[in-house]
């Protein structure tokens, strides 16, 4: 990008009621088209009569009618991002039921058992590993070709990475296969590093090389899971690594709700371009001392949006932020983000938090003279 503090949108937007009940077949009340009529109006999106007349529709709805609302909750997330001024978009994972569910379903190796509560009051469905994982399809192709070819601005897609699933997930086969390791510490240690590696090596790796060979340049590897254990860090990595190796795109990790601390020294050593970090939530802008510290030199995408609260974060606010870790930094290596995926935020919060960003990162510029 060849401005400072260019900004990039995260992940997950919550998904209208519209398109929610237009995939289940459920016919949207008119409070939900009214809003699909004002969200149209205000991102400027015509043609919306076919998209009411495909979900006002009576009868059994068919699944090519179900793909094409899909893609329209695509398409208004794409310029609902746009709208906001983002430098870098994609479409607020509108095809996805979530992070976790949505490339499980995609692997052989996976049984479902029931939801969990993960953040804030969602769930997720999460499933045990009971055979050896197998990729039976590459994922997000489609939907990237459908961003590609709609948006107006820079693309990145995002991915779950292979540390998160296997964390996530209940770990039963691979722990089968180490019951000759006496020491129960080593045996887990050993099991979640075959688990993640077979993810990195099987499923991810070759979704990867299919999302470049579909026009991606660049890709953000998702992984809230990273601090979770300490000792595990080097597992992370270690997948990391082997599901990346040989991929040609620009590769970014996002990370959330972790204890930075707890990834060095070992994360120096993840092949990634770019950190996207959250820091807003934590408070803690002190903490971007820790890649001087332990020489860093990487870009850090600087979250300043907190994704769990309504309050708007003002511009001025925003502008703070990013100058305090630039004189830390360097103006250079900072990309400006909220610290992750909007989803608990209706699109009104989101859409004002995200302006307000943009706009903090625009008054940062101006006070550097750039």
């Amino acid at each position: 990008m060849p401005q400072l503090f260019p900004t990039q949108e995260i992940g997950s937007l919550a998904k209208p009621a519209w398109l929610v009940k237009g995939i289940r077949g459920v016919r949207p009340s008119p409070e939900d088209l009214a809003e699909l009529e004002t969200w149209a109006a205000r991102l400027q999106i015509e043609g919306t009569d076919e998209l009411r007349r495909l979900l006002t529709a009576g009868g059994e709805r068919s699944q090519g009618a179900r793909e094409a609302i899909r893609d329209w909750g695509a398409l208004f997330a794409i310029r609902f991002l746009e709208a906001a001024g983002l430098d870098v978009v994609y479409d607020g994972e509108a095809r996805r039921v979530e992070m976790y569910e949505y490339p499980v379903r995609r692997i052989d190796g996976f049984q479902f058992y029931g939801h969990v509560r993960s953040f804030d009051n969602r769930y997720y469905r999460k499933a045990a590993v009971v055979d050896r994982v197998q990729l039976r399809e590459p994922f997000h192709l489609d939907e990237l070709r459908f961003v590609k070819q709609h948006a107006r601005r820079p693309v990145k897609v995002p991915v779950t990475g292979p540390y998160t699933l296997a964390d996530w997930s209940f770990n039963e086969y691979y722990l089968r296969t180490v019951g000759d390791i006496p020491d129960l510490r080593r045996r887990n240690y050993e099991a979640k590093r075959r688990f993640t590696m077979d993810l990195a090596t099987r499923a991810l790796r070759p979704t990867l090389l299919a999302l470049v060979a579909a026009g991606a340049d660049w890709i953000q590897i998702d992984e809230p899971a990273a601090a979770t254990h300490q000792d595990e860090v080097p597992i992370l990595v270690e997948a990391f690594n082997a599901a990346t190796e040989g991929v040609g795109a620009r590769i970014s990790i996002h990370i959330c709700y972790s204890n930075y601390r707890a990834l060095y020294p070992h994360i120096l050593e993840l092949r990634a371009q770019m950190l996207t970090l959250e820091f807003k939530n934590t408070g803690d802008y002190n903490i971007v001392s820790l890649f001087q510290e332990f020489g860093d030199r990487r870009q850090i995408g600087l979250g300043v949006i907190d994704v769990h609260s309504d309050v708007i974060e003002t511009p001025q606010e925003v502008q703070e932020k990013i100058l305090q870790a630039a004189t830390v930094l360097g103006p250079e290596r900072i990309w400006v983000n909220p610290d992750c995926g909007l989803r608990t935020r209706s699109w009104d919060v989101a859409f004002a938090k995200l302006q307000n960003m943009v706009t903090g990162a625009r008054l940062a510029r101006e006070a550097l003279g750039a």
